[in-house]
């Protein structure tokens, strides 16, 4: 009998170790999965999303209001249209503008929202019309090294 009870101690033991280890990684990937929250979903067009994914954040003034739901192109347009989960306790005009961040030099991509001043706000279904592509590092140096060669043969 006693044997029994330590079966089921240990059991319990094992199955709370292995909740705790999946709940560790999925903040530590932040990625929360499991969020109950109510979210609507808004989509934005851009001409380059750099290495944006599904699963980065959306960020207004720093603050995590939502999260990348899918990424996709759009064969009519040719751009990348890019499919926002929002958490329903953030309302945003419908002026709002988005644009693609990078969280420091070489870190990882996230999506910037900034709120414009429309009195009616963004609801299920909606399109951001003003949106910013990624800052591409290597056509910035690209940009770069030709203005420097250009003020070169300026020079002479």
């Amino acid at each position: 009998m006693q044997r029994k009870s330590l079966d089921v101690w240990v059991g319990l033991f094992v199955v709370f170790g292995v909740a705790a280890l999946m709940f560790l990684a999925l903040k530590a990937g932040n990625n929360s999965t499991f969020s109950l929250a109510k979210t609507y979903e808004i989509t934005a067009k851009f001409d380059n999303i750099g290495s944006l994914r599904p699963q980065a954040a959306v960020k207004a003034s720093g603050v995590v209001v939502g999260r990348v739901a899918q990424v996709a192109f759009d064969d009519k347009s040719y751009k990348a249209s890019v499919t926002l989960e929002m958490d329903s306790t953030y309302k945003f005009p419908k002026d709002s503008s988005a644009k693609i961040l990078t969280a420091g030099l070489l870190g990882e991509q996230y999506i910037g929202i900034e709120a414009g001043g429309d009195e009616k706000n963004l609801v299920q279904g909606d399109k951001i019309a003003r949106t910013q592509s990624a800052a591409v590092l290597e056509d910035l140096i690209n940009q770069f090294i030709y203005s420097k060669a250009a003020d070169g043969k300026d020079a002479n």
